[in-house]
């Protein structure tokens, strides 16, 4: 029979209980070895990403919240109308709010030349200090209004050396006062000297701290005549690093008070 069926097959062919039997085995992916988890932290970490951007939304001011839903409205359009919260205002409403702006510091510095010319009046008017408002120089500059307290060859304001107002100068620094209290501007107060130094290399006091004290005894003048303490925006000493006449370092003209009211929309 082996003799027969050896005979029946081919040369070179297998027979069916010869065939080699190949198991395959497939690798599961299960468990903390998956990538399931990987997934769920994407998605976890998509809605912590959207829960912040709502809570970032509901911080912000109406006109934010307003330019958020036009852009979920008409994304397409959003870009050529309205504003876009990532890059900035629109052109036009640059120019619109700029526009408004100068309009609004244009009648405000009206408003302060107006309230300069009635104090240069009022000053004038004073006979216990009509003397100094020659000595009061008031115009509009980039901040706002500045009135200058400039000193004279006799010393009206400060005995040379010295922090301490006279009489007069504190008078007059205080009607300022009572004038600039009706107001809701914030007001910076500066001393300044000439180029006279102290004896000694600066590391003594010097013509900064002079300034400095000079600016808050003005400030002090300031406040007993109405001014709010929470007016006052800065008080500054420059000693002699802005003269008002360069060409003569040591002048009278340099030795000054400058009280400036500030525009509000700075």
């Amino acid at each position: 029979m082996d003799e027969q069926k050896n005979q029946d097959s081919l040369p070179g062919e297998l027979h069916y209980d010869q065939l080699p039997i190949v198991k395959k085995i497939v690798k599961g992916h299960g468990g903390h070895h998956g990538g399931a988890w990987k997934v769920a932290y994407a998605d976890f970490v998509t809605a912590m990403m959207a829960l912040f951007i709502v809570l970032w939304v509901l911080a912000q001011n109406e006109e934010v919240k307003e330019s958020v839903a036009g852009y979920f409205k008409d994304p397409v359009g959003f870009s050529t109308k309205g504003k876009n919260i990532l890059e900035g205002t629109s052109p036009q409403l640059i120019d619109l709010k700029m526009q408004e702006e100068m309009q609004q510091m244009e009648m405000e510095k009206q408003e302060l030349e107006k309230m300069g010319e009635k104090l240069m009046e009022e000053l004038s008017d004073d006979t216990g200090i009509m003397n100094l408002s020659d000595q009061v120089k008031i115009e509009i500059v980039k901040e706002g209004l500045r009135i200058e307290l400039i000193d004279s060859a006799n010393d009206i304001f400060f005995e040379v050396g010295t922090s301490e107002l006279k009489h007069e100068a504190r008078r007059l620094i205080q009607k300022i006062g009572f004038e600039l209290a009706k107001m809701k501007n914030k007001i910076i107060v500066e001393g300044h000297t000439d180029s006279r130094q102290y004896g000694n290399d600066g590391s003594g006091y010097s013509n900064f701290e002079l300034s400095a004290d000079r600016a808050n005894s003005a400030k002090r003048a300031l406040v007993t005549g109405g001014v709010s303490e929470k007016q006052i925006d800065e008080v500054r000493g420059f000693a002699d690093t802005r003269l008002r006449d360069p060409k003569d370092p040591f002048s009278f003209l340099n030795r000054r008070i400058s009280i400036t009211v500030r525009y509000s929309t700075l």
